[in-house]
């Protein structure tokens, strides 16, 4: 967890010496998260790389939520500082799959599993999530399982 957080350190400096407020702003939530997320867990023990991923992945959705709002109220002025904001976040996040590496995980979850049908989405979208955590969304996950299946 400290390799984050003193990556986080390093470009809150770099930013605040750059002037660089969008950016200043989004790292501030990142680390604002990610301690109340240690203070959750408790002091003894440290954030694992999965409880970083599932903060991250909060702040991502968050964003996006502000986005579509922003959107549907036409202010364009907001929409563009959540998405300046969404993109620092998306930094530090791993690389994303594209859509045909996440319909491969899928089929293979699918015959894993077994699954013929709609009755068996609880069940593959609990494993798509546990496997692609962090590295898909989980709206392009469950529409294209809903695909699938």
């Amino acid at each position: 967890m400290t390799d984050i957080m003193d990556q986080l350190l390093e470009d809150q400096r770099t930013a605040m010496k750059a002037k660089d407020e969008t950016k200043l702003a989004a790292i501030r939530m990142i680390r604002s998260a990610l301690q109340n997320a240690q203070i959750a867990k408790g002091a003894e023990e440290e954030l694992s790389e999965e409880d970083i991923l599932a903060v991250l992945s909060k702040e991502v959705r968050q964003r996006r939520e502000a986005i579509d709002e922003a959107n549907k109220v036409d202010r364009s002025d907001i929409a563009s500082r959540e998405d300046a904001g969404l993109q620092v976040v998306l930094g530090y996040m791993p690389s994303q799959l594209s859509r045909e590496d996440i319909v491969e995980e899928i089929t293979k979850i699918i015959g894993d599993l077994g699954a013929t049908g709609a009755n068996d989405r609880g069940k593959v979208m609990g494993q798509a999530m546990k496997i692609l955590k962090g590295r898909a969304d989980g709206k392009s996950v469950a529409g294209i399982v809903d695909e699938l299946l």
